[in-house]
């Protein structure tokens, strides 16, 4: 189902733009929320890269002989990777409030914005204390 919603915003996303700023009709406002989703992960995977260089920066100057448990940037990717799955999870669950309307692509991608920018603030945090 999920799939099929992104299918559907993607073919929206070769039609002619929208003005998000005066959407009206749901497709556009599903397709508006969407853009935002795709611009907050984007800034989330542009901290990745940076969070993820700097826990390998970590992991190199570390000294291991006294202490074999996982590096920094191996528990980050670990954490990353269960965080994604929560995030799509999650925000599947909170569409359910919308489910099978046409709002519900809408509820999604707002949650996932919502929670992809604060796990963006979580990245940057992260290496402040470095």
């Amino acid at each position: 189902m999920i799939l099929a919603t992104l299918l559907a915003l993607a073919a929206a996303a070769q039609d002619p733009e929208i003005d998000c700023d005066n959407a009206m009709a749901q497709f556009e406002l599903n397709a508006c929320a969407y853009k935002e989703y795709e611009r907050a992960d984007a800034a989330m995977n542009a901290q990745w890269k940076v969070t993820a260089a700097r826990m390998k920066e970590i992991d190199a100057d570390f000294d291991r002989s006294q202490d074999n448990r996982p590096g920094y940037f191996d528990t980050l990717l670990a954490a990353q990777r269960a965080w994604l799955t929560y995030r799509d999870q999650h925000c599947a669950s909170e569409g359910y409030t919308m489910r099978g309307g046409s709002a519900e692509p809408m509820v999604i991608s707002g949650c996932q914005t919502q929670l992809t920018e604060a796990r963006t603030k979580q990245l940057q945090e992260l290496i402040a204390e470095y």
